[in-house]
């Protein structure tokens, strides 16, 4: 064999060998066997049904609104000679206290006139009553046995001249008044939001010198879906008890709260947004006993109405309550797809009224894709790492 053959041979030869040995190897080696590892379902979080008795909470914001708001306007005209160190914007004041005096001296002649007036008047009056008296005397004297005509007696003088009396005495009254208002009071404890009066200045029947605020009480209008009326108590006549109120405004630790009553709800339903307002009542909002902040007018506040109590029903995180009305709940490793009756919810809780009994596991946790009797393994009682579903059913060589 030349030695080009003897170049060409034996590099085939090798490979020849390897691939022999290769198959020789693989035929010898033993096929492992294959075990199909046990379904094991999503890691699931659960909480346990309860049967309670809950108090329903309606929520809302509203906005605080005086109760009594007054402009002060004088009845009669004149020059202010005096006005109330407390009427300036934010100044309190009592009832009854005088906040602006008009310069009263036109106003008491006015009433010295009116009393000499009546004083005349009372002078008439007796006079022709005893001019009456005589012309029934003499009619007597010429004519005994029979009755005097009224106009010889006087009585048509006698009741001009009462009539000329209760006149004098009502422009008394109306002096006596006009005097009184010259001293400008409210009856009521108040606060003044604005003013716009001074001593010196001539003011009339028609100019506003102030306004005011009664400090009592505010209002809260608060407005609410139609459907929230029916869980607490709106009083039906004035002066029933209504259901009790929080309001609360401010953040951290600076957060004031006030307590109130639901008075009333307003008679029409508002055209742009289709809400009710309910008006919450709030007493001393101004309490200058405690550190909290005054409940202004035009404050936006947070309110909680107490409303009615529901029995026997079963509160759940309100995402426990899947789309359609159905809770997840977890049986013996498996997850059932149960309906129920949500009474009412927040952004809290749902109050499932049927459907759930006292004991059961309910599911909170999300899932992708869940069918009803799925394995599924409750995370309080097998700890770690929730697995991928993906690779429940996965297979893999035991010997591997």
């Amino acid at each position: 064999m030349s030695s080009n053959a003897a170049k060409t041979v034996a590099p085939i030869t090798v490979v020849v060998i390897g691939i022999v040995a290769a198959v020789l190897l693989a035929s010898a080696r033993r096929t492992p066997e294959r075990v199909e590892r046990p379904a094991l379902g999503p890691l699931v979080e659960v909480t346990q049904a309860r049967e309670t008795s809950v108090g329903v909470i309606v929520t809302g914001h509203g906005e605080v609104v005086p109760s009594v708001a007054v402009d002060l306007v004088p009845q009669v005209a004149g020059q202010v000679i005096e006005v109330h160190r407390s009427l300036v914007p934010g100044g309190f004041f009592r009832a009854g206290e005088v906040l602006v005096t008009i310069d009263p001296r036109d106003y008491e002649l006015a009433l010295d006139r009116a009393e000499a007036a009546v004083a005349r008047a009372v002078v008439g009056l007796e006079r022709e009553r005893a001019e009456a008296e005589v012309a029934r005397q003499e009619w007597d004297d010429l004519h005994p046995g029979e009755a005097p005509t009224g106009l010889v007696v006087r009585e048509p003088q006698v009741r001009q001249a009462e009539a000329e009396l209760a006149a004098a005495e009502a422009d008394l009254a109306v002096a006596r008044l006009n005097l009184e208002r010259t001293r400008l009071t409210v009856p009521f404890d108040g606060v003044v939001v604005s003013e716009s009066v001074d001593v010196g200045q001539y003011v009339g029947g028609a100019s506003r010198v102030a306004r005011v605020f009664g400090t009592a009480t505010v209002e809260v209008r608060v407005p609410l879906s139609g459907g929230e009326l029916e869980w607490f108590d709106v009083p039906a006549r004035a002066g029933d008890a209504g259901s009790r109120v929080e309001i609360s405004t401010g953040a951290g630790s600076s957060r004031s709260t006030w307590s109130g009553r639901v008075t009333r709800m307003e008679a029409q339903v508002d055209q742009s947004s289709r809400m009710v307002h309910v008006v919450v009542e709030v007493r001393d909002p101004y309490d200058t006993r405690s550190n909290r902040t005054a409940l202004l007018p035009g404050t936006f506040v947070d309110v909680r109405i107490l409303g009615r109590e529901l029995a026997d029903v079963v509160p759940v995180p309100r995402y426990a309550v899947r789309e359609g009305g159905r809770v997840w709940v977890y049986a013996d490793g498996r997850l059932e797809i149960r309906e129920v009756e949500v009474l009412r919810s927040d952004r809290e809780q749902a109050l499932v009224g049927s459907g759930l009994a006292p004991g059961e596991l309910v599911i909170v946790s999300a899932l992708d894709a869940v069918t009803d009797g799925m394995v599924v393994r409750n995370a309080a009682d097998q700890g770690g790492p929730t697995d991928d579903p993906a690779t429940n059913l996965a297979e893999e060589p035991a010997g591997a």
